[in-house]
Order: C-alpha cells, then structure tokens, then sequence
C-alpha cells in the first residue's frame, strides 16, 4: 500500500511538472521569440553591428519580464567587455631569403611593430604541420599554449589554411593585449635557417556584451547551472537571389530563445542551486563572450553548463530526439539520460565526432577548466545545407519539435538543479 501510495504521488508530481512545463514552454512563445531574433531587422545580429545590439536589448526585456536578477556584480543584464581588433598595415615573413606571398602567411599578434631576425629568442620555437597531422588539432594546440613562434605548414593543407588564414587573419581579435606572437606559413622549407618577420598593425579597441540573467539557489547559492547559446550570427553575406541577410534562425536564435523559454519556467519553480541564463555574443568570431565570461566566475562553483546549440530542427534520432556533444568526457549525458527515462523525449551521444562539435561551440571554454560543460543540439551537421547561410531562415524551423526538445532539456536538468545529482568534472588535460 504504501508503495501504491509513493508511486502515485510521484506520478502526480511528474505530472504537475509537465503541466507547468506545457504552460510556460509552448509553442507559441518560442514562435515569438524565435522568430523576433531571426527577423531581418536585427540584420544577422554580427557582432559589432546595431542589429546585434538591438538583439541584446531583446533579450534583456526578456529575461527582465520572466523575473529574473541581475548577476552579483552587475548593475544590469548586461555584461560588457572589450576586445582588440588588430587591422594589419604593412607584413612581410622571408625565409632564406625568399618572401613569402601574403596568401602563404598569417600572424597572429597583439604588436603594434613586430621586427624579428634570425636572433630573436622567439625562433628557437620552431614548430612543424606535416602533411599527415590533423590540422585544426595542431592550430588549436598553438594557439591554446600562449608561446610565441614559428609554424610551419606543410601546402598539403593548402585548403584548409585558407579557410584559417581568412578567418584567423581577417579576425585578428585579441580578448587581452598579451605578448604573444605566433606566426603561420605554409611552405616547403621545413628548417629555414634565415627568418625574417615584420608587421606594423593599427589596435583598435571595441565594445562587446553577453546579456546574464541570474536566479539564485534557495539551498545551493553557491553553486551554479548555466543555460547558454549564443545570440550572434553572421550579419550580412552577398545577395543570393535577393536576400543578403543570414538570419541565424537555427544558429542560434533557436538556442538563445531556449534560454529565454528555460528562464520562463525556471523562474515559476524552486531551483536548490543557483541558475545563470547567459546568451554569449562573439562566438562566430572567435568565442569572445563565453571566454570573457570563464574569467568571472570560479569554474569550481560551476556545477554543470547546457549550452543550446541550434535545435530548430528534427535530429538523425527523429522527433523529441537531440544528442550532447563530449558525451564521454564526464556522466553529464547519463544523469540527463536518466532523468528523461520512461518519458517521449531522449538525448543520444554526439554522432558526428569527426566534426568536432565539442570544440565549436562555447561549451569549449569552460570545459577546459573542468567544467561538465555540453552542448545539446539536433543538426544534422553533415548534410545541413543552410547552415551559415541566407536560407537559415525562421520558415525552416520546426517549432513543434523545437518546443519539444526546450521542454526535454527542462526535464532533463531536474535533478541537478534540484541538488540530487552533481555531473563529474572534465579533466581539463583531455580538452584541446
């Protein structure tokens, strides 16, 4: 009897839950919200350019009419912070003589001059890409390790280093004006004897903001959950049949409006520890605001991060159905697994380990300071024609299935909210 008694009153609780989910969460509210971030007035929400702004204003109203507080420390939802644009004037890389062409070198620095020779202690620090090497894993090993020097690459990757060339070379960003200068060359000379580098280059500062809500722990204050995604897109492509404006409806107004629908519900509940809802700006720059964002907190009172990641669509695993991405790095998937058992929805392992999602979202930046940091999302990464493109529009959302996997994150963070499970951390030596 008293077994009858417990099942049903857990049953009537569960029940409760999800009718207070089905209130908050809904359809119609994450249309709304959605489909204001991913209008063409906020023009691609770019950093740096008033459409990001006004999406920012956006989502401050927002988390200011769920209720939510201030973040201690701060004086509104904002989170304000500067990078530093480095715009190259003049830049030359000779080896053995040779010159190398502008299109075969990039330097990444925060010099205003930069003059090395051949006796410059930075050149002991030679390193080398060969043709075999994964070359997203050594750029990020280079990068990551803060030393400054000389990277040689083998043009077997001439594609690839393109892509990085435009994107690191052209987003010369820096979030700190340090010291060091690393300076990428694709060539076949794999031990010059003679180097050669100089740069002049103009610093610019710029102003950036992540937009943070806080609720605090009723038993746990101390301890923190956040909810992030990142509500910057690309701003303004080349006309495709008319349109030049990638809307960034999937990526990520649809994780960004998570947030403010998981703030909603939130807020109507008694969460024992405390919940940040932090909507990044920069991440399709280089990852600024998650990465200003770490330097705020003690890693150690973060207890765990869902970072939303463009769920606007069905997954591989069909309807209700997303995955988490470093599935094995700590038992984050499993508790969140556990709490969705015996309900429609589930979250799989991340099925596209070879495109490095882990790594491509904000997640990354506190995963390397032992944080249980995931992203969950429901792309299909491999054959998604609109990503990053004009036809990322609110049309091709499915916002029945997007309510749904909002409602199965809601569902599936319960018991570590609650205090009851505590995710284990992230070795940080395993994270890139």
């Amino acid at each position: 009897m008293k077994y009858l008694l417990l099942t049903g009153a857990l049953g009537l609780l569960f029940t409760n839950s999800l009718q207070a989910q089905n209130k908050t969460i809904n359809a119609a509210e994450v249309s709304r919200i959605v489909k204001t971030l991913s209008a063409d007035d906020m023009q691609g929400r770019k950093a740096f350019t008033p459409g990001n702004d006004k999406a920012a204003d956006f989502i401050q109203a927002e988390f200011k009419k769920a209720g939510l507080q201030n973040f201690p420390g701060l004086t509104s939802f904002e989170q304000k912070f500067n990078v530093y644009q480095v715009t190259t004037e003049q830049s030359a890389v000779v080896l053995d003589g040779q010159p190398l062409a502008h299109e075969a070198f990039f330097i990444q620095t925060c010099a205003e001059n930069l003059n090395w020779n051949q006796n410059n202690p930075a050149l002991a620090n030679i390193s080398r890409i060969e043709a075999q090497d994964n070359l997203s894993q050594k750029f990020q090993e280079a990068l990551a390790g803060k030393k400054s020097g000389l990277v040689l690459i083998d043009p077997a990757h001439a594609e690839m280093f393109k892509r990085y060339q435009n994107y690191l070379g052209n987003n010369n960003m820096h979030l700190n004006l340090d010291s060091t200068t690393i300076v990428f060359a694709l060539t076949t000379n794999k031990n010059p004897k003679n180097v050669q580098v100089t740069a002049q280059n103009k610093i610019t500062p710029k102003s950036l903001r992540n937009v943070v809500g806080y609720l605090p722990g009723k038993s746990r204050p101390k301890e923190f959950v956040i909810f992030s995604a990142h509500y910057d897109h690309i701003g303004i492509l080349p006309a495709v049949n008319g349109d030049s404006i990638a809307n960034g409806a999937d990526d990520d107004a649809s994780g960004t409006t998570a947030v403010i629908a998981l703030a909603r519900y939130f807020k109507k509940l008694n969460n024992a520890r405390s919940l940040l809802f932090v909507t990044f700006t920069a991440e399709e720059i280089g990852g600024y605001g998650a990465q200003y964002f770490t330097k705020q907190l003690n890693p150690e009172q973060i207890t765990a991060m869902f970072n939303i990641e463009m769920i606007g669509k069905e997954s591989q695993f069909g309807k209700n159905a997303g995955f988490i991405t470093g599935f094995d790095k700590s038992d984050f998937g499993a508790i969140v697994q556990k709490n969705l058992a015996g309900s429609k929805f589930a979250f799989h392992p991340d099925p596209y380990i070879k495109e490095n999602l882990f790594y491509r979202s904000d997640n990354a930046a506190l995963a390397r300071l032992g944080v249980p940091a995931h992203t969950l999302s429901t792309d299909k990464i491999d054959t998604d024609k609109l990503y990053h493109t004009v036809d990322d529009e609110f049309a091709s959302l499915n916002i029945s299935n997007m309510t749904s996997i909002i409602e199965a994150i809601a569902q599936g963070a319960r018991s570590i909210i609650a205090g009851k499970d505590t995710p284990t951390r992230i070795q940080p030596q395993d994270v890139k």
